[in-house]
């Protein structure tokens, strides 16, 4: 059997990163930047005023008292927005508001709070000491300076600066597409009544739901009977480079039994041809035992087996961190924690078992370690167990029993 790593590094391998794309801001929160982005402005763009109040000349401010106030004639009222060029005299103020430009001459902005808001003339009741509440243009951001580096993840901020700079576009690298189908001629759609042997399909929804949170984008979910006609059709409705697909995940259908639809599709034993066919082996871990990659028309293709765990655990451990990586995101593997295990369990020997977990962080334990506790039964059609654990315990393959107070890994979910 393949052993869990080296799985990982076939399926890493195989998704590839798409070429880096301009996009507009709207598009481009939680992607990575390609490019550096430099300043083609300063910020703020000109000297501004930082309150409502007034533009004066500090040195005619001088002596202001709340009780021997400094009378200054108003001659201009600057809102923000205002565009021509005024230029304050000596002896006299403008009223002015937050973000407005400062008149050429003026040395200080008296806050409206220290006056008696005069709008004929005001009342100065605070000396103004030079550059008081005044921007200075590039205070913030210089021209010609990088202020975003490629590699770094989009943000809210970061759009709020590129937005500022008047950059429209960001060149970033763009999301994974990726095709979810899920195979079994039991399964219905939730909603619809169920009849005897049938069971509602869940898998397609579940790993979407996981494609989106590693990240990517879904361009379709899909259901296949066990039918190699219309599992095929589906497969060429969007394989291929011109159906903007980067990567299909399957489930179902890739286990040893009849009614396989994805090993029929493929042949049972998988095909050796690079650009179209899908390998099936065996990789050394539980849940999750049989797995399939290849390609189909040049698209990747990985196929998982059914069992919702097992699924969900094969997409955690191989799918997830590969996704990541070809959107070139941080972190893309789960966190890896250490904690002391608080029961003794059994491993099979030969495999690497993902057990769901609890996961109890230090802060919250006694004796400040992080410790552990598996968390409902092994088997991988136990899905409500993994619905609300909060890690994946990891147990080497070499294991065959962990006894309480043994120290593992564990990858935490939350």
């Amino acid at each position: 059997m393949r052993s869990v790593d080296d799985h990982q590094r076939v399926v890493a391998d195989l998704i590839r990163s798409r070429p880096a794309v301009m996009g507009s801001l709207t598009e481009a929160l939680g992607l990575v930047l390609a490019d550096d982005v430099v300043a083609q402005l300063s910020l703020p763009v000109f000297d501004n005023s930082a309150m409502d109040g007034y533009a004066v000349r500090a040195e005619d401010t001088s002596g202001a008292t709340p009780e021997h106030p400094v009378l200054l004639p108003v001659t201009e009222d600057i809102p923000a927005g205002r565009t021509d060029q005024l230029t304050l005299q000596p002896g006299t103020a403008h009223r002015i508001m937050t973000g407005a430009p400062i008149p050429a001459g003026a040395t200080a902005i008296v806050p409206v709070e220290d006056t008696d808001g005069g709008l004929v003339s005001v009342a100065i009741r605070q000396t103004a000491p030079p550059g008081k509440h005044i921007r200075p243009a590039g205070e913030d951001v210089v021209l010609g300076s990088t202020v975003l580096r490629a590699g770094q993840l989009v943000t809210p901020a970061m759009l709020g600066l590129a937005a500022a700079l008047g950059v429209a576009e960001l060149n970033v690298i763009p999301r994974q597409r990726v095709l979810v189908i899920s195979t079994g001629s039991e399964l219905v759609s939730p909603g619809t009544p169920l009849r005897p042997g049938q069971i509602y399909e869940s898998n397609s929804i579940m790993l979407a739901g996981a494609v989106r949170d590693a990240g990517a984008t879904v361009v379709a979910t899909a259901t296949a009977g066990d039918d190699v006609t219309q599992f095929s059709a589906i497969l060429d409705r969007y394989a291929g480079t011109e159906n903007h697909v980067d990567l299909i995940i399957t489930s179902g259908g890739v286990s040893a039994g009849a009614y396989e639809v994805v090993k029929d599709a493929f042949g049972r034993h998988g095909s050796q041809d690079q650009n179209h066919g899908v390998e099936f082996v065996k990789v050394a871990m539980q849940p999750g035992m049989p797995q399939g990659i290849g390609r189909v028309a040049g698209t990747p293709i990985v196929t998982l087996p059914g069992n919702p765990v097992s699924a969900l655990v094969s997409f955690e451990v191989f799918i997830r961190p590969a996704l990541r990586m070809a959107m070139h995101l941080p972190d893309p593997e789960r966190p890896r924690r250490p904690a002391v295990l608080t029961e003794t369990l059994t491993s099979p020997r030969g495999k690497r078992q993902f057990r769901r977990a609890l996961l109890h962080p230090a802060e919250d334990a006694v004796g400040g370690v992080d410790t552990v506790t598996s968390y409902g039964p092994p088997a991988s059609h136990h899905l409500r167990w993994l619905a609300s654990a909060n890690g994946l315990l990891d147990i080497p393959e070499d294991v065959v029993e962990v006894s309480a107070g043994t120290q593992l890994q564990v990858w935490d979910l939350r």
